[in-house]
């Protein structure tokens, strides 16, 4: 790949690749910046510092950790750990390179101005350690800058791995910037430089400015799940990524899993009725629950493959409707349960269909825990959760529901003591000439032309699906 820049000299006398990393960073001229830096130690100018060269880089390092003194150098926050203070950092630290720096030597320089505030783990707390991320900088002298924000989730035990951690990352996306922009999804691999999984989760990324103008950030962020940076990524309605944290803090939540593709009036119908169900549930008193569409990459995959276009056809079909979606790589039940509790104690409900419970059942799908299939569904009812259970049509033409579905013998008495105890809940007031809807056939339906698709979607999803020609759906080939 191509370069903007020529560092001085030849890199051999480090091993890390984060050390070599920031040594060609220090050797490349133009690179001049400032780090400012909040909640876990200056890791990532002092790597800089620590290999050589940094004068020729930084121009000035801070810190403003007293929430006092933070304010009054960026302006009043109610949250020092978001990506509003991040922004804020950023749009301070580079305002004042350019006031100061750029008359004198703008002409040869390219200014950056790199930022984090971040949670780590602390003696008297064990919350999550968790921070944002990011670098505002020039690509060529005197131009437009470019922003690249991130929010990292830090998983190791001790506040100095952690650090360490950051460190590394923040060398990793300092370098990304300057030397692998041109191809995002190298740039994307290379954040865990030196790093893997178990230390550092990415979950959100979002590129802006002159150089990204092409860029679709829904696809980047997809690119942190298929990478295995992230295990989920959260999409508003309005299609911006947002943090989990911020959307399902201490709310109770209801969410189904689907391909959505497309959504069909089983889908329409089964969280209605769930819904109304969820709402009458004690616990709830009243409260309105979040309600989140989820999606797996198993059902991002067409042929083995990720179709891109299909997926944004997803996300924006559920988004006109004022869904948020989550794509997560939580095959099991159990496993996406234990993630949404990372940021809610609140009931959950999970609207499901008879093949889901089928799954559900099928002890293959514990071979990983010790426990088996009785400590997979331990996790997956711990602290309030409910699955409600939507009815489906056997290919005889009967109804079978939660009530009439039949379990391996070895698994009915634990089956019948979660319906019991209402941990799955037969649905009601399912339209049930809804039952034959498949969503294969309505696809098939819809991309070969037959206008009867049109019968198994909600009218809303209809006009969508023809107005933004989403799916492939072409009014040519309806019309012939």
């Amino acid at each position: 790949m191509s370069r903007s820049f020529k560092t001085k000299g030849m890199i051999t006398h480090f091993d890390q690749k984060t050390n070599k990393k920031a040594f060609e960073v220090n050797m490349t001229k133009p690179i001049y910046g400032t780090f400012a830096e909040i909640g876990a130690g200056q890791e990532v100018a002092r790597r800089f510092f620590h290999v050589g060269g940094a004068a020729g880089t930084i121009a000035k390092t801070m810190s403003a950790y007293d929430m006092t003194f933070s304010d009054a150098i960026y302006g009043k926050s109610t949250r020092f750990v978001s990506r509003q203070r991040l922004e804020e950092m950023l749009d301070h630290e580079y305002s004042l390179l350019i006031e100061r720096l750029d008359e004198k030597v703008g002409a040869e320089r390219t200014f950056f101005a790199f930022a984090d505030t971040v949670a780590a783990r602390s003696y008297n707390t064990k919350s999550e350690s968790h921070g944002w991320m990011g670098v505002r900088f020039q690509s060529t002298p005197r131009t437009a800058p470019n922003d690249i924000i991130i929010h990292v989730r830090m998983l190791d035990n001790t506040n100095q791995e952690q650090q360490e951690a950051l460190g590394i990352v923040g060398v990793n996306l300092m370098h990304g910037a300057f030397f692998k922009r041109k191809d995002l999804k190298a740039f994307i691999a290379s954040l865990l430089d030196d790093l893997d999984s178990t230390r550092i989760e990415i979950d959100m990324i979002r590129f802006s400015g002159p150089d990204f103008a092409m860029v679709d950030n829904r696809i980047m962020c997809l690119e942190l799940v298929t990478q295995g940076l992230a295990q989920a990524v959260l999409f508003r309605g309005d299609g911006e990524v947002i943090q989990a944290a911020d959307l399902f803090y201490h709310k109770s939540l209801l969410v189904e899993r689907g391909s959505f593709r497309p959504v069909t009036n089983v889908h329409r119908n089964m969280i209605e009725c769930a819904h109304a169900m969820f709402l009458m549930e004690d616990e709830l008193n009243g409260e309105q629950p979040e309600i989140l569409h989820e999606i797996t990459m198993m059902n991002l995959m067409s042929g083995g493959e990720l179709d891109l276009q299909d997926f944004l056809d997803r996300v924006d079909m559920l988004g006109a409707l004022g869904r948020n979606v989550l794509i997560s790589k939580y095959g099991e039940f159990y496993r996406l349960v234990q993630y949404l509790r990372r940021y809610s104690d609140r009931p959950i409900g999970l609207p499901i269909g008879i093949p889901s419970l089928h799954e559900i059942f099928d002890e293959k799908y514990y071979g990983n825990l010790d426990g088996g299939i009785l400590e997979g569904l331990g996790r997956l009812f711990k602290k309030g959760v409910r699955m409600y259970v939507y009815p489906t049509k056997d290919e005889k033409g009967h109804i079978i529901e939660a009530a009439s579905f039949k379990v391996d013998p070895d698994l009915r008495a634990l089956y019948a003591y979660l319906l019991e105890n209402r941990f799955i809940v037969p649905m009601a007031g399912c339209n049930l000439e809804y039952l034959g809807i498949d969503s294969a056939k309505t696809m098939a339906k819809l991309q070969s032309g037959d206008p009867d698709w049109e019968k198994m979607v909600p009218p809303k999803v209809v006009e969508i699906i023809k107005s933004r020609k989403f799916f492939g759906w072409d009014e040519k080939q309806t019309s012939a």
